[in-house]
């Protein structure tokens, strides 16, 4: 009897865990199922509402579409937000199942991931607004620039939008927790490229800088004016 009791105990302890396991695992997936239903409801209803909007038309104009069909990809801004939101309420829906299944390890982990995807989407929308912002400003100055007669307005116009998107493309990494290292790396790279030109009109624009020091002194030499003659005074008269 003592063997069968000594077998039997670990036996039944399993079976004990394995009945309080049951119940939470079938709770976890029916979490999961309800969790990937409110996704694909949710991912429908976003997309329809951005484009209910017009959110489309800004990404279309802001060149972000553009550049995702020249990656290959079939998909506007509107279908990654709408992706993303998705794949955020399927870990939502993962998260309160291994919280229920006390897999602590897996949940951290999670909700990790959980935190970052509402800062990409925060990203993605700047980027698409700032973009969009961007080449507003630049065919202002453009216009502006020709109706004023400044000689290459186009230039200037592509200067100044390619200035706003790079500043909001920055203010979108920092929304990734990534802004200093981009900051960081900018101005190492600035630093770098006005180091180079410095060296490069120091060493090869020597003669072309002497000259227009050369002209500059001579347009801004004073001028020698002649000294002004008083009149000679005649004799006083006496009272």
């Amino acid at each position: 009897m003592e063997p069968i009791q000594t077998l039997w105990e670990p036996a039944r302890e399993f079976l004990i865990q394995v009945a309080h396991f049951l119940p939470r695992a079938l709770i976890a997936v029916v979490i999961v199922i309800a969790g990937w239903l409110l996704a694909k409801v949710i991912r429908f209803a976003v997309v329809k509402a951005l484009r209910a909007i017009n959110f489309h038309i800004v990404t279309e104009k802001a060149g972000i579409d553009g550049f995702l069909r020249e990656g290959g990809g079939g998909v506007d801004t509107v279908d990654v937000l709408g992706l993303l939101i998705y794949w955020l309420v399927i870990l939502t829906a993962l998260l309160i199942a291994f919280n229920g299944l006390d897999l602590a390890y897996v949940s951290d982990l999670i909700s990790r991931v959980v935190l970052f995807v509402p800062r990409v989407i925060l990203a993605v929308v700047v980027l698409a607004f700032g973009a969009y912002f961007g080449r507003f400003v630049g065919r202002a100055v453009m216009v502006y620039c020709r109706n004023i007669g400044m000689p290459d307005a186009t230039l200037l116009g592509r200067l100044t939008t390619y200035a706003v998107v790079v500043f909001v493309f920055v203010i979108a990494l920092d929304q990734l927790g990534l802004g200093d290292i981009i900051r960081q790396a900018f101005l190492i790279i600035l630093g770098a490229v006005a180091l180079a030109l410095a060296l490069a009109f120091g060493l090869g624009g020597q003669k072309r800088a002497a000259q227009f020091l050369d002209r500059w002194s001579r347009t801004h030499e004073p001028v020698d004016e002649p000294p002004v003659e008083t009149p000679p005074r005649g004799p006083r008269r006496g009272l």
